[in-house]
């Protein structure tokens, strides 16, 4: 994706692990701009902070693994919400299965991260997602730019 860059300024966490929520705000914490964060680890949580907020965040990190569900059910009733149908959602992973992919990408996610234990990896991802001006490019990207390669 040939994106102009601008500063993400919220940013809403879907995690259920506690580690993968450290180590995400650690790399916001290290970004040379301003990220509010906000984290939800139930896909309940997540509809309730995005019902009660007056604007939506500028993004969603959606990640697949929930404790109430799995990540494809809770995209499809966030994209089923007309306030969030332009909500961008990044999905942050581990499947590889083009098929699965396949589906998240039907269902509405704009970007695809591969979930990966490399540090360096983790943080270039996060930092080009943070670098994306969400506001203004909430569509999703081509098919063949979906998943992100770091």
């Amino acid at each position: 994706m040939n994106l102009p860059e601008f500063h993400t300024q919220h940013v809403l966490l879907g995690y259920s692990s506690e580690i993968d929520r450290s180590l995400f705000q650690q790399v916001v914490n290290d970004m040379p701009f301003l990220v509010h964060l906000s984290s939800a680890n139930t896909c309940s949580d997540i509809k309730d902070m995005l019902d009660r907020q007056g604007a939506l965040p500028d993004l969603l990190v959606l990640d697949l693994e929930l404790s109430d569900s799995n990540g494809l059910e809770c995209l499809q009733e966030i994209k089923g919400n007309k306030k969030c149908v332009s909500l961008p959602v990044v999905i942050y992973a581990t499947t590889s299965y083009p098929a699965a992919i396949n589906q998240l990408y039907e269902n509405g996610a704009h970007l695809y991260i591969y979930k990966t234990k490399d540090a360096f990896a983790f943080k270039k991802s996060i930092q080009h997602l943070l670098s994306i001006n969400w506001k203004v490019n909430i569509g999703q990207p081509p098919r063949e730019e979906f998943v992100l390669a770091v």
